[in-house]
């Protein structure tokens, strides 16, 4: 069962977002919050496997909701679900550890497709997200680009061979049981080697990780 807090400063948000979820078995409503310093206490409380939290919310932001989520409960994911796209929110929040990032806008089955992704240890940005993400990678040119690109070479020269092969899929957006069917590993095995991934290159989930195996090139567009 995946244990899910949901905060939103609008009721009818919330219960729309609870419906969604409710048709999935799997997935559980433990605690709702209309604000995010009440969002970080029913976490603290709750022990949920994902937070999922508006942007913009009363006395404590979803950005800084989140920040505090993984400084505080590093156990729990947060997904940030807003109707704002905005490249400084995508940045702040990953920036921050988020692990997913779906716009209210999208089709109802992302949201459950997403919150599944990340529980099962992947990182899951909206379509429309991620292509934008993709897109400012790939904008990079010239002298910016190319230090870009040796810095995270540098990073992932770190890396033992079946860390970056374990990389590369996680940058390709595979989840730990798809990069353990593909490898032939058990998942147990895969979690330790994300796990050391993300240690050695100094980022702090699997979006980051995989911005570092794009930009290195062990993924192409």
């Amino acid at each position: 069962m995946i244990r899910v807090v949901l905060a939103d400063d609008e009721a009818l948000v919330r219960a729309g977002v609870r419906s969604i979820l409710g048709t999935d078995d799997a997935i559980e409503v433990v605690a709702e919050a209309a604000d995010g310093v009440a969002a970080v206490e029913a976490v603290q409380r709750h022990r949920p496997d994902i937070a999922v939290l508006d942007i913009r919310m009363p006395r404590m932001d979803g950005l800084a909701a989140g920040a505090e989520i993984r400084r505080t409960s590093p156990g729990t994911a947060v997904v940030m679900l807003t109707t704002f796209s905005e490249d400084a929110y995508i940045a702040r929040a990953l920036g921050d550890g988020a692990s997913g990032f779906l716009l209210k806008s999208g089709d109802p089955r992302e949201l459950i497709a997403g919150l599944k992704a990340v529980a099962e240890g992947a990182a899951y940005l909206s379509p429309r997200i991620a292509q934008r993400v993709i897109a400012e990678l790939a904008a990079g040119s010239g002298g910016g680009r190319m230090a870009r690109t040796a810095a995270a070479q540098e990073q992932v020269g770190v890396l033992t061979p079946r860390e970056r092969e374990v990389l590369a899929l996680v940058g390709a957006g595979l989840s730990n049981a798809e990069i353990a069917a593909q490898l032939y590993l058990v998942e147990g095995t895969v979690k330790a080697y994300v796990s050391a991934v993300l240690s050695r290159l100094g980022v702090k989930n699997r979006v980051q990780a995989a911005i570092v195996a794009y930009e290195a090139g062990l993924v192409s567009n």
